[in-house]
């Protein structure tokens, strides 16, 4: 039991370290790619990636189990990212980095609601609001609060869809099939459902930006990297953790961001946001930590 969870931890930090970083790369690509070009080359690369890892065919998959694999494409691959993107033309990316701390909390009512699970102890909840004044201090640092109800909103949803597939993934992984095999079928149902974004926000094939290295060295990184190998291991994390506490770690994807705009892009770092990191780990320890020790107790 140890083994598996420290793998689901495992999993579930470099999932978080990695698209924690994506930021970067998708700046580069935002000056010559729409958002949605970005996301169906990503998605198309993780999916051909899939594909040459395990290329066997799922076999005796039910129509009830076909519907949650197109519900998981539409919400983990095709809705939250468009929601995303279409919520930073509205609203600051501060306010959106807030917004979508919330996917822990809906995370939890949905899992006691639709998979029977126990409600999260005092600890979580301890640990969210601790871990929403430290990514509060991080988001607004150097900048102020403005309330945009558009971008907001739709920032709102995206934590919401977000929370819903990670509950359709907790079931996907309880029918046995490889994590690579179910992670593939997911990036095609997303795929197909990404098609008529593509028609409405009139994409261009312009295959002359693929031999510009640094455009194509990024979306390598984001095909092969954040999307097939970090899928993976987040449904990985997930099957092995439960969805309340794999979607806890999501806490720390500003504190990986912060770093990596330090370390990357030289950006400077405010006391603030310092305080703001410290605190955001402290409320993930909180969220997770007491939930350990009630099971250790438990045993």
């Amino acid at each position: 039991m140890k083994t598996r969870q420290a793998r689901g931890h495992a999993a579930a930090l470099f999932t978080i370290v990695v698209w924690g970083t994506t930021f970067i790369s998708t700046k580069v690509l935002l000056r010559g790619f729409q958002p949605v070009e970005i996301l169906f080359i990503r998605f198309t690369l993780g999916l051909l990636a899939l594909c040459l890892a395990c290329p066997r065919r799922m076999k005796g998959v039910t129509k009830r189990q076909e519907l949650i694999f197109a519900g998981a494409g539409l919400c983990g691959v095709c809705l939250y990212y468009l929601l995303e993107n279409i919520a930073l033309t509205y609203t600051l990316a501060s306010n959106v980095g807030v917004i979508l701390s919330v996917i822990p909390f809906f995370t939890a009512v949905l899992s006691h609601l639709f998979l029977k699970e126990p409600r999260p102890g005092g600890g979580f909840y301890l640990g969210f609001v601790v871990a929403m004044i430290g990514i509060s201090l991080i988001s607004f640092s150097g900048s102020q609060l403005e309330l945009n109800p558009v971008g907001d909103l739709l920032s709102l949803l995206a934590a919401a869809v977000w929370a819903c597939y990670v509950i359709l993934t907790r079931k996907i992984s309880a029918w046995g099939w490889s994590t690579i095999l179910t992670t593939r079928r997911t990036f095609f149902w997303g795929i197909l459902w990404m098609l008529p974004a593509l028609l409405l926000f009139d994409c261009r094939l312009g295959l002359e930006r693929f031999a510009n290295p640094v455009y194509l060295g990024n979306l390598i990184f984001l095909g092969f990297g954040a999307s097939a190998v970090c899928f993976v291991t987040w449904n990985l994390a997930v099957k092995l953790l439960g969805p309340v506490k794999t979607s806890v770690y999501t806490y720390l994807a500003p504190v990986i961001t912060v770093a990596a705009s330090v370390i990357i892009l030289h950006e400077p770092i405010t006391p603030l946001a310092v305080l703001g990191a410290a605190l955001t780990l402290a409320g993930l320890l909180l969220s997770q930590g007491r939930s350990l020790l009630k099971k250790e107790a438990a045993k």
